[in-house]
């Protein structure tokens, strides 16, 4: 997604909004569909690379593209309410792993060459909605705008007098004519020359071609440094790092801190036994949460029965019997096992730490993972709170919608960071699952505003001939941010929460002010 977005963005400003915008959501629908059916790890991998590369391109795309057609009264209104459907994919998202996934039950397979599974179909669903855009996309027509930044004002006046024509009937006012007062002077285009047209072999004039989109989508970039929009995109380049780092980070891992939390509560109601001696006992019932040391199993058997949480430490078992015996978090350490025989388990060789084995047999042992959601409540736990995270974003989506255009983009740019900083501060005192979870609806809701504010900023502060490359930098190095706060995040979380919290909120509140000292864009034609 890092790459695709300076990619497409780049490309945006070359060949056009609609073009480019079209390209990427096909190259994402492709490779999403066909992920969903392969059966390697490494090709499945490959595709959701090219299925990233492709869906990156159309966070700028969109944004240049909805901006360049909506007047200026309503400019910041309209494109919050865009923003509102980053929050509608993500409960699409959500609900559907939520509804599809547990349901092991929607599979099939085709001897052992061929396996499909419930989560391939939901990454079928997943790539519906980016289908449905591709083709709507063939019905829509190019940006005015940037069709008169390279010249074309025939096409260009064409689809503005059909917007004139549209609003206007929408008025009750289907009489009043379309009429052009003054036009934009055409910009120098370059000319793609390319080399041996007539002798030269056709991959000869593809990599000509090729070389040369990217050097002018270099060339583009360059200029986003260069004077009048210099300051601003350093300016913008901190306050995007600052909010993905922040957001992304504590968003990503916050289920994790909810794991750390139920595992610790979960560890206070442990049982402990030490020293049994059983002989000739039948075990066909659930061992949970428990730790059994020094024990002796004889003649025992262990069937048809599930082990979650359990670990066995410095235990004998003698001529014991294991069958259809299914294990979660079940550890043998440091046991010694004689004349034991296992059929039908997923006893694999990692549970069996620093453990003797002398004269067992192991039969139709279990391939593959066990678990099953039934089993593992936390799986569902993981959904219902990025559930809920994602649905605590609407309230936030609906206000800056509204005060967009009202109190202006700074103030909520600003505002929303430095109180997400705050909320996000407050976690700090969280102690129990609950608190947390609200906790993390009250910080996604002012994230959201934050975001709303941000995306609207960034495509006024550009002129046309600049806009998604400027915007598709700043969103590769929003990808690049989340990717660090991921890692910085993952190796905390495990250790403490309190470092994470008390970084992002810094990092979100430092953000902030670096955002009120943006221009104001509020009353701003687009350049």
């Amino acid at each position: 997604m890092m790459l695709g977005a300076f990619f497409w963005g780049g490309l945006a400003d070359k060949v056009g909004r609609r073009q480019s915008l079209l390209i990427c959501m096909s190259v994402n629908g492709f490779f999403a569909f066909l992920s969903s059916f392969v059966q390697g790890y490494g090709f499945f991998l490959l595709c959701r690379l090219l299925s990233g590369f492709g869906i990156g391109g159309s966070l700028p795309t969109a944004f240049s593209y909805f901006s360049e057609v909506l007047a200026r009264e309503k400019r910041g209104e309209h494109l919050s309410w865009l923003c509102m459907f980053w929050m509608i994919g993500g409960i699409y998202a959500s609900a559907m792993a939520w509804a599809i996934i547990p349901h092991y039950g929607w599979s099939f397979s085709m001897g052992s060459a061929y396996q499909f599974h419930s989560w391939r179909v939901f990454v079928i669903v997943c790539a519906l909605p980016c289908v449905s855009a591709v083709v709507a996309l063939t019905f829509m027509p190019e940006s005015p705008r940037f069709l008169l930044e390279i010249g074309k004002h025939d096409e260009a006046w064409m689809i503005l007098k059909q917007i004139h024509d549209t609003n206007m009937r929408a008025r009750g006012q289907p009489e009043k004519v379309f009429t052009v007062q003054r036009i934009k002077t055409p910009k120098q285009i370059d000319e793609l020359i390319e080399i041996d047209t007539d002798t030269g072999t056709w991959y000869r004039r593809g990599f000509v071609r090729i070389r040369t989109e990217l050097y002018g989508i270099w060339v583009t970039f360059m200029k986003c440094f260069d004077y009048p929009v210099k300051e601003n995109t350093i300016k913008l380049t901190i306050v995007w790092l600052s909010l993905s780092f922040g957001y992304y980070g504590l968003s990503v891992w916050f289920s994790d801190v909810i794991k750390h939390l139920q595992a610790d509560e979960y560890a206070l109601r442990v049982k402990s036994f030490n020293g049994e001696n059983i002989s000739n006992y039948h075990f066909n019932f659930t061992l949970e949460n428990q730790i059994h040391k020094n024990g002796e199993f004889i003649n025992d058997k262990f069937i048809s029965m599930k082990f979650k949480a359990v670990v066995f430490q410095d235990s004998l078992f003698e001529r014991c019997y294991f069958e259809d015996v299914t294990s979660l978090n079940t550890y043998f350490r440091n046991c010694t096992f004689i004349h034991t025989v296992f059929v039908n388990t997923d006893l694999e060789k990692y549970k069996f730490t620093d453990s003797e084995i002398i004269n067992c047999t192991f039969r139709d042992q279990k391939v593959g993972c066990q678990m099953t959601f039934d089993d593992d409540y936390s799986a569902y736990w993981i959904y219902f709170v990025n559930f809920l995270g994602t649905l605590a974003v609407l309230p936030g989506n609906i206000v800056s919608a509204l005060l967009m255009d009202k109190i202006g983009r700074l103030t909520m740019l600003g505002g929303s960071m430095v109180l997400s900083g705050i909320s996000c501060f407050l976690l700090w005192f969280g102690t129990s699952e609950s608190m947390m979870v609200g906790m993390l609806c009250v910080y996604n809701g002012l994230t959201i505003s934050a975001w709303n504010s941000l995306d609207v900023v960034t495509v006024e502060l550009y002129p046309t001939d600049k806009r998604s490359t400027g915007f598709g930098f700043l969103n590769a190095l929003c990808k690049a941010a989340a990717v660090l706060g991921n890692l910085i995040f993952g190796s905390l979380v495990g250790i403490t929460k309190a470092i994470p919290i008390l970084l992002a909120s810094a990092v979100l509140v430092c953000g902030g002010l670096v955002g009120l000292r943006l221009p104001d864009t509020r009353n701003q034609v687009l350049m």
